[in-house]
């Protein structure tokens, strides 16, 4: 493989978040150093510490990663807007020069080389004056982060390139690595060791911490199918910590409660420009068209609607929209009137001015109201009604990413923080988990508890499941409505093998095009045209 030596490090910047911790580390810009200068040096060394949580940046709550996650499966689909809509439709589009495909292969091989070389450095003692503590607490840290990434690479294109080694000249050979040796040789010790070492609490905001690698290592149990590994760890997480679910789920996503006990960790963003590396755009990608609409006008509050994922309607059907409070929270549905320029007749400042339902309306109840109301109704009749139907420019919206915080109307980078892996999700790794143990009995409550916490106030006993209902698909089900958006629902499909089933069967854009090959994603061009020895390209691409 083509990695160059380490010889610039430019524009090192810590990411992270973990509850727990309570001062931020300094963000320094250094450029025009050495790896053999610097990393000799405590603080060099450091600043390469800091340099390998760079690909988190560039996966969460950017374009690159959610489309790789969003995109294509049974709960999004593509909106009208994008450059990327054959990752959805799984087309000829779909291909070894795929931009996006190019990018995270060569972010998260260059977060792992400098990982590689951060610790080779560590284990030859050629850092001076370097604190045995300190050392094996980084060290932790950065087998932490190559096994994060090693499980986005194995997960996302199969059988690649494995190196534990520091990568210091010019390679043109790679390796071709079966996926269960990455988990045995490389993932499930180094997430082992980080357990080992780290703490559960950290002075340093942001650091990784011993519940956050056992968290992680219980999605990555699941993946693998080691259900009772993956059972025991989510249970620690759930019980040996100050973690809890929130009572209203819509306060997850309060930008201004960021710092929530249900949050185990998550990237960190800032309203820094010159540390903000591009910055969080979640908030782009899941909106409507709402600022063509007569009395509207593009706002911070509303969002820069780039149109980029739609969701399809099996998933706005998974909601019991009486009793189910994440849909009501999760999602946009009314904007009120804020132009004063192109005011339809009827609507005044603040009315409602669009209203977009993800079910049928009958015509004559829309033709009665002056704002523009989209719905779902195959019978529509009124010519001007039928034409108003949710499509890839009207939809209801999913809003946990709206960032008011933006200074412009225009702002693509935001400020608000991408959360990796919440308490929740340990609830319903818990729950699979047993239930593929074949408990589903004790695998009920976990459900229950969070579909009592997403019950509105009074419908709680409404919410909970029963033992009958249990099986693989309410479990994905459960996740959807819970998780939509967290950069979760490919891996879930394809790890619970339901990939290709449900994208039939629920994108419409996707489906008829999807084949069993589509498990994996081409090796990028380029990384084919810089190897000498044979790697070959995955099959069906």
């Amino acid at each position: 493989m083509t990695m160059k030596k380490i010889a610039i490090l430019t524009t090192i910047i810590f990411l992270g978040l973990n509850f727990s911790c309570s001062d931020r580390l300094e963000e320094d810009i250094v450029s025009g150093i050495t790896a053999d200068s610097h990393y000799t040096q405590v603080g060099g060394w450091e600043d390469g510490v800091k340099a390998a949580y760079a690909p988190l940046r560039d996966w969460y709550a950017r374009e690159e990663g959610m489309t790789l996650t969003v995109f294509g499966t049974d709960i999004f689909t593509k909106g009208a807007d994008g450059s990327f809509k054959s990752v959805n439709d799984y087309d000829a589009g779909l291909n070894a020069t795929v931009g996006i495909l190019q990018s995270m292969w060569n972010s998260f091989y260059e977060g792992i080389n400098t990982i590689n070389t951060v610790i080779s450095y560590a284990e030859q003692d050629l850092v001076e004056d370097l604190d045995e503590e300190l050392a094996n607490t980084r060290i932790a840290e950065m087998r932490f982060l190559r096994a994060f990434y090693y499980y986005h690479l194995a997960e996302t294109w199969g059988d690649v390139h494995f190196t534990l080694e520091a990568t210091t000249d010019v390679e043109t050979e790679a390796n071709r690595t079966p996926v269960a040796e990455i988990y045995n040789q490389g993932i499930i010790p180094d997430l082992e060791y980080t357990i080992s070492q780290l703490p559960a609490e950290t002075g340093d905001y942001g650091r990784i911490t011993k519940p956050v690698a056992e968290a992680i290592l219980a999605r990555m149990q699941l993946t693998r199918g080691n259900y009772a590994e993956a059972e025991r760890l989510a249970k620690t997480v759930i019980n040996d910590y100050d973690f809890e679910l929130l009572e209203d789920w819509g306060d997850i996503w309060d930008i201004d409660n960021e710092l929530n006990r249900e949050v185990i960790w998550s990237v960190q963003y800032t309203s820094d420009p010159f540390t903000n590396g591009g910055g969080s755009r979640g908030h782009l990608y899941f909106l409507a068209e709402y600022d063509k609409i007569p009395g509207m006008k593009r706002d911070i509050d509303n969002g820069r609607p780039w149109k980029r994922f739609q969701p399809t309607s099996f998933f706005l059907d998974l909601y019991n929209r009486d009793i189910d409070s994440r849909y009501a929270e999760g999602f946009k549905e009314v904007w009120y009137a804020n132009s004063e320029d192109n005011l339809p007749e009827g609507v005044a400042l603040g009315d409602t001015a669009f209203y977009v339902v993800p079910y049928a309306v009958p015509d004559d109840l829309q033709a009665s109201k002056p704002y523009f109301w989209v719905d779902v109704d195959p019978n529509s009749t009124d010519e001007v009604m039928s034409l108003r139907q949710v499509n890839k420019r009207w939809f209801p919206s999913l809003n946990k990413y709206i960032d008011p915080n933006r200074i412009t109307v225009q702002q693509t980078e935001g400020s608000r923080d991408f959360i990796v892996t919440r308490l929740a999700e340990m609830y319903l790794i818990a729950a699979e988990a047993l239930l593929m143990q074949g408990n589903a009995e004790e695998a009920l409550p976990f459900v229950n508890a969070i579909r009592r916490r997403a019950a509105f106030t009074g419908q709680e006993e409404a919410m909970e499941a029963t033992v009958a209902d249990l099986d693989i698909d309410f479990i994905l089900n459960e996740r959807a409505r819970e998780l939509a958006g967290e950069q979760l629902r490919w891996f879930d499909l394809k790890r619970t093998g339901k990939l290709i089933e449900r994208v039939r069967a629920y994108n419409p854009d996707g489906g008829p095009n999807i084949q069993e090959y589509h498990t994996v994603r081409p090796i990028p061009q380029d990384q084919l045209d810089r190897t000498t020895n044979e790697y070959s390209q995955n099959l069906g691409y």
